[in-house]
C-alpha cells in the first residue's frame, strides 16, 4: 500500500473524485498536447492518412505506364529509361502525397466530425 507521500498529484486528483463522477481533464495535459490534438476531435488525420496512401498508389501508375510504353520511350531516352522513370515516380509521389493528403484531410474533417468514444470492456479477475 503506497503511503501518502508517494502518490503523484495526478493520482491524488483521481483518488479524490467521487466514484461515479466524470473526471475533468487536467489543464496541464491539454496544454502539453501538440496544437493539432488540442482542438476538437475530427477525422482530419484519418483522411490525410488515406489520402497519402492514395497518392502513393497513384505514383505506381508511372511505373505501370512506363512498362506499357517501354519500347517507344526507350528509343527516345536510350539507356537512361529506368533512371528517368524512377526520378519521375518520386516527383509524382511527392506531389500526389501532398495534394491527396490535403484533400483527404478536408474530406475526413467534413465526413468524420467526431470520433466515437472507445468501448472498454470491464475485465473481471478470474477465480482460481
Amino acid at each position: 500500500m503506497p503511503n501518502a507521500q508517494s502518490i503523484l498529484p495526478a493520482e491524488a486528483s483521481v483518488n479524490q473524485s467521487a466514484p461515479g463522477a466524470p473526471s475533468q481533464p487536467d489543464s496541464t495535459t491539454t496544454t502539453s498536447l501538440p496544437p493539432e490534438a488540442q482542438g476538437e476531435a475530427n477525422g482530419g488525420p484519418l483522411g490525410c492518412c488515406l489520402g497519402t496512401m492514395v497518392g502513393l498508389l497513384l505514383s505506381l501508375s508511372v511505373a505501370v505506364l512506363g512498362r506499357f510504353y517501354a519500347s517507344p520511350l526507350a528509343s527516345v531516352f536510350q539507356s537512361n529509361l529506368s533512371t528517368i522513370i524512377r526520378i519521375f515516380m518520386v516527383i509524382i509521389a511527392m506531389i500526389a502525397v501532398i495534394v491527396c493528403g490535403y484533400f483527404g484531410w478536408k474530406i475526413g474533417k467534413r465526413l468524420y466530425r467526431e470520433y466515437d468514444d472507445p468501448r472498454v470492456k470491464k475485465h473481471h479477475p478470474r477465480k482460481r
